[in-house]
């Protein structure tokens, strides 16, 4: 297991990453045996949000236990008081913030991973028989991309465009730039139900989960002209109402603590673009 320790900050976007994988036998350390596993996360986190979709899509409720984690931290260093002791049997003299998801082995108390990719994948690959492959044989690098697409050019751009006191300029051209994103995706939806094909994918949850925190989150500090402009892509927030309404999506999806989330970290001030919500998320959840 490799691990990046970085001093203790309050965001997330700078924690420790620990890189353990889990491996097919025995001699990888960490190999794939039900219920030696154990997850760690909150679902009003998106990275959370992420593996607790992927991990009722497999099944995973007796073969890997899931312990919810407080949708804010509790440490004024943006860490969880819960997952001190993982980290600091994980790496020597920690001090940096506890934070989530982690992926822990429960035979040694120690964490295995908190890159939420990797844990993804993992799960899929060892524990994931007899299920529809979330990771289908051949598509990684196009799963990879659209992760890529998810990350940077519509979360991080979204950011950009509605940061407060933003030069205008920079704010237009991550406007552009989610746009064109979302002009990418509407095309790949209107041709196949699915981002890669016929089949849901681990695309589609990772696209799912960027729409979540694209409509509940960075809408708030958008123009409502902005809103207006990012709705209009039909097929798009089709699928995402229709992901919404699957158990394995509606289960994990809480608005309030969501909310609860975002406003405990956000410095930003809120725009028009509060008021134009594009999906009704919890009355599709409900449908499920």
């Amino acid at each position: 297991m490799s691990v990046t320790p970085l001093a203790a900050v309050p965001s997330e976007s700078f924690a420790p990453v620990f890189r353990g994988r889990i491996g097919r036998d025995a001699r990888s350390g960490h190999y794939a045996v039900p219920r030696r596993y154990r997850l760690h996360l909150s679902p009003a986190c998106p990275n959370g949000l992420r593996i607790a979709v992927v991990h009722s899509l497999l099944g995973l409720d007796a073969g890997c236990p899931v312990t919810l984690l407080t949708a804010v931290p509790d440490c004024p260093d943006g860490g969880h008081s819960a997952l001190r002791p993982l980290y600091e049997a994980s790496a020597h003299r920690y001090q940096g913030a506890a934070v989530g998801p982690v992926l822990s082995d429960d035979w040694s108390g120690r964490i295995v991973s908190t890159h939420a990719p990797d844990i993804t994948r993992d799960l899929a690959r060892h524990f994931g028989a007899g299920r529809p492959p979330l990771y289908p044989r051949g598509a990684d690098a196009e799963i990879d991309a659209v992760e890529r697409l998810c990350a940077q050019r519509i979360d991080a751009a979204a950011q950009r465009a509605g940061r407060a006191g933003a030069d205008p300029v920079e704010g237009a051209a991550a406007l552009r730039s989610l746009l064109a994103a979302l002009n990418s995706l509407e095309h790949r939806l209107t041709v196949d139900p699915y981002l890669l094909g016929h089949q849901l994918t681990a695309a589609d949850v990772e696209l799912w989960v960027t729409l979540v925190q694209l409509d509940t989150v960075h809408r708030h500090h958008l123009d409502a002209a902005a809103v207006h402009r990012i709705a209009d892509h039909p097929a798009l927030w089709s699928h995402a109402r229709r992901l919404t309404g699957h158990p394995s999506f509606a289960r994990h999806l809480d608005l309030d603590a969501i909310t609860h989330r975002h406003h405990a970290h956000c410095q930003g001030l809120e725009a028009a673009g509060a008021a134009v919500q594009i999906l009704d998320w919890a009355a599709h959840a409900g449908q499920g």
